[in-house]
């Protein structure tokens, strides 16, 4: 496999988590560059990643666009679309965090883009490989709950306190919680049971001095009858199951969270031997009515992510999430707000 120089925009807690580590040790691919003003994040990559140059001027990166395969975006969400509809322009594949863009128009622009200068474009929503995700796709796969009927899902905190943060800004800009972590959740839903019909959803700000949503229930209708509740909330004082999936032959229950994301912070090297693994203690329960035993769940893997990717640059195809696949998100996204606003059903067409 031949090797792809990438270089990282942005070095928060994206950057220095879920990105970087993947990049660094992907095989076919090489993080050659982390652009970042920040002092102390330039100290921290370049500690961390001596073989990687630190750029603090994106201008820089565009100077010198023909030394790399692969450009990475995380960075705050309004500026996602046109980071990365510059590198495309600069011939340069792209993948985008979470989400894609802050409007569905803008995501289409960059995927007509893409396919125009045949260009890989890809967002990253990587909680396709959270391991109890992973884990419900099986059990689907295996028809272990029979023709699924009801699918909850949660992202649930306790954050009583407003923090100073982008992603507490404006909605306009993609702040929210409903952009934040609904762009993961309507991600998962999707990839199970494809495109809803119709949504709807309580798009609600609860705390003192917030600006933005920070309760919402999505529930998208999708086909064959198939109901997803998704729940993102930073005023969640008792934390609901992450996942509760309902069929007409049994049901899957599980709690907490995969614990790839904690290990990331922690500064683990992701992939080695138990990544991604939970403790019993923790799997969830699959079974009906007073009859459940636990169902290990499987590992985690976002190191398949970039894995992916790699192939992808490598031997051509589709990336592991497509372009598409990120439009589809932020439709979702704002027919939520659509609803939020007006208290009624919004139809999808299309």
């Amino acid at each position: 496999m031949t090797t792809s120089r990438v270089a990282l925009i942005g070095y928060g807690i994206g950057g220095s988590a879920f990105h970087a580590p993947f990049l660094a040790t992907t095989p076919g691919l090489e993080l050659a560059a982390v652009v970042t003003r920040n002092p102390d994040r330039q100290a921290s990559a370049r500690e961390r990643y001596p073989t990687a140059e630190v750029v603090d001027d994106v201008a820089e990166l565009w100077r010198r666009a023909a030394e790399f395969d692969l450009v990475v975006v995380t960075t705050p969400n309004n500026t996602h679309a046109p980071l990365a509809r510059t590198a495309l322009e600069h011939g340069l594949a792209v993948v985008v965090d979470k989400p894609f863009a802050t409007t569905s128009a803008d995501a289409r622009a960059l995927a007509g883009l893409a396919a125009e200068r045949g260009l890989l474009l890809s967002v990253f929503h990587n909680r396709r490989w959270d391991g109890d995700f992973r884990t419900v796709r099986r059990l689907l796969a295996e028809g272990r709950v029979g023709r699924p009927l009801r699918f909850e899902s949660r992202f649930e905190r306790w954050r009583p306190r407003v923090k100073v943060s982008w992603k507490e800004s404006d909605p306009a800009d993609g702040g929210g919680i409903l952009f934040d972590l609904g762009s993961h959740l309507i991600d998962q839903a999707m990839t199970l049971f494809g495109r809803p019909h119709r949504v709807y959803a309580e798009v609600l700000t609860r705390r003192a001095g917030a600006l933005v949503d920070d309760d919402v229930f999505v529930a998208l209708h999708h086909d064959d009858g198939v109901v997803s509740q998704l729940s993102m909330s930073a005023v969640a004082a008792n934390l609901g199951p992450r996942f509760r999936l309902l069929g007409d032959a049994g049901a899957f229950v599980k709690d907490g969270m995969d614990p790839q994301e904690d290990a990331l912070r922690a500064g683990e090297e992701p992939g080695g031997p138990g990544w991604g693994e939970e403790p019993p203690e923790v799997w969830g329960r699959l079974g009906a009515g007073t009859e459940f035993e636990l169902e290990r769940t499987d590992p985690g893997a976002y190191q398949l992510y970039y894995a992916a990717v790699a192939e992808a640059l490598a031997n051509g195809g589709e990336p592991p999430v497509t372009a598409a696949e990120g439009v589809a998100t932020l439709e979702v996204i704002e027919a939520a707000y659509a609803s939020g606003r007006s208290g009624q059903v919004v139809t999808l067409t299309g």
